[in-house]
């Protein structure tokens, strides 16, 4: 092969039954965004670097992806989906609602070091509440989590929250000139993947003394869970979120720099423990960009790494979204006018159906079928179509019925009912 023609490193192709898989996944995500009251919106690819810059952390602008394009113009590609929502929020203002609620399923890039479960360009899922301030939107947020891997199948889900402004409480004694709250903040967030030790060396290397950067890990252990956030827990056990389910961790940081206030991340215990998703309250970005004040709750779900997920525990049904019937036929043209009538009829009744491209010895055919996981198909041939009844293979029995087209509508009622 031409070492040309393939992939990026970091980046994917995805042929058909992954496609699938993915789509199954966003249409079940999208269903329950829905349902908790989020409407659509989608951003542009490019923004001006200065407008995605700065906001993420210093460790984050380094994966963000920047060049000067043909215009001379330095860009660069969404990085996330908050900040471009939030130059949304500023530029349209006066044509949304005060109080917006908007999910969002599109590609982020990010210069990252590829690993498993991580790429440079992925999908992320996310769904934000806008003006409102109350720990009811705090719940509302956490409760819409909690329903999208319900709704996936995935019932044994942990969302780790805790409280932004309780870490920088506890941690703002021990800020040195070198070293600011948020490079402590961005060491804190990899306790789940280092130890403490690697941490403290980390906090060291950055400018504190061993001595209060122990303190620091110290002091975090013992945070208890603040009257806020025992607000937004009930509110959200209410709104049917289970007990077992919601986990206060005072270790948990987020590493961006944004948040305000509650901040959580949801792990999947048969994943091990990566972060399939999380987010929090970030009051004030909004207004840093634009001067307008718009208070804001939102989340991030790693769309690929649910999609891996949802795959290795079987969630995914078979054939979900794929052809149901192929139509195959004989040589002659009459043959082949037959058929794409048949398909015209099938299609109406939004049966998804392939006519097979041209003509080729059955076994052939059937082959393709195979190959392609279509469940059935319907043989065109002279003597059917004087008869006016059709042969429909069913591919996974072997099965073969002579039936009138009447018939097999009402065969294909019976098998995807939902559909028509």
């Amino acid at each position: 092969m031409n070492k040309n023609v393939q992939t990026l490193k970091g980046f994917r192709d995805f042929l058909p039954d992954e496609a699938r898989k993915r789509q199954y996944v966003n249409d079940k995500i999208r269903e329950t965004f829905e349902v908790y009251g989020f409407a659509p919106l989608q951003s542009p690819t490019l923004e001006y670097a200065s407008l995605l810059l700065g906001k993420y952390g210093d460790e984050a602008d380094k994966l963000v992806y920047t060049f000067e394009d043909r215009g001379g113009r330095e860009v660069g590609l969404r990085y996330d989906q908050t900040v471009p929502t939030a130059r949304i929020l500023s530029q349209y203002q006066n044509e949304l609602p005060k109080y917006f609620r908007r999910y969002q399923i599109q590609n982020v890039f990010r210069a990252d070091k590829p690993q498993k479960g991580r790429y440079r360009e992925f999908t992320q899922c996310d769904c934000d509440i806008f003006g409102g301030n109350s720990v009811l939107a705090d719940a509302e947020l956490l409760a819409t989590v909690n329903a999208v891997f319900m709704n996936l199948g995935l019932k044994s889900i942990k969302i780790e929250f805790n409280d932004r402004t309780l870490l920088i409480e506890n941690i703002s004694p021990f800020v040195t000139e070198k070293v600011d709250v948020f490079s402590i903040i961005q060491s804190i967030d990899k306790l789940d993947k280092e130890s403490s030790e690697t941490i403290i060396e980390e906090l060291v290397d950055k400018g504190l003394s061993r001595s209060n950067a122990e303190a620091v890990l110290s002091k975090i252990n013992k945070i208890e869970i603040s009257g806020n956030l025992s607000r937004i827990e009930q509110k959200a056990l209410e709104l049917g979120v289970s007990k077992e389910t919601l986990v206060f961790n005072p270790k948990l940081a987020r590493g961006l720099d944004y948040y305000t206030g509650l901040i959580f991340e949801i792990k999947i215990p048969e994943y091990g423990n990566s972060s399939v998703g999380g987010g929090g309250r970030y009051d004030n970005l909004i207004e840093e960009l634009s001067g307008y004040k718009m208070p804001a709750v939102g989340v991030g779900l790693g769309f690929d790494r649910i999609v891996e997920v949802c795959d290795q525990l079987g969630l995914i049904k078979e054939n979900q979204t794929g052809t149901q019937v192929m139509i195959g036929f004989f040589e002659e043209e009459n043959c082949q006018n037959k058929a794409m009538q048949i398909a015209k009829e099938l299609r109406a009744l939004k049966i998804r159906t392939e006519v097979f491209p041209a003509y080729d010895k059955l076994s052939k055919q059937f082959k393709v079928a195979e190959q392609k996981k279509i469940p059935f198909v319907i043989v065109v041939g002279e003597d059917e179509i004087k008869e006016n009844k059709f042969t429909i293979k069913n591919m996974a029995s072997g099965e073969q019925e002579l039936l009138a087209l009447e018939e097999i509508k009402g065969k294909f009622k019976v098998f995807s009912p939902s559909l028509l």
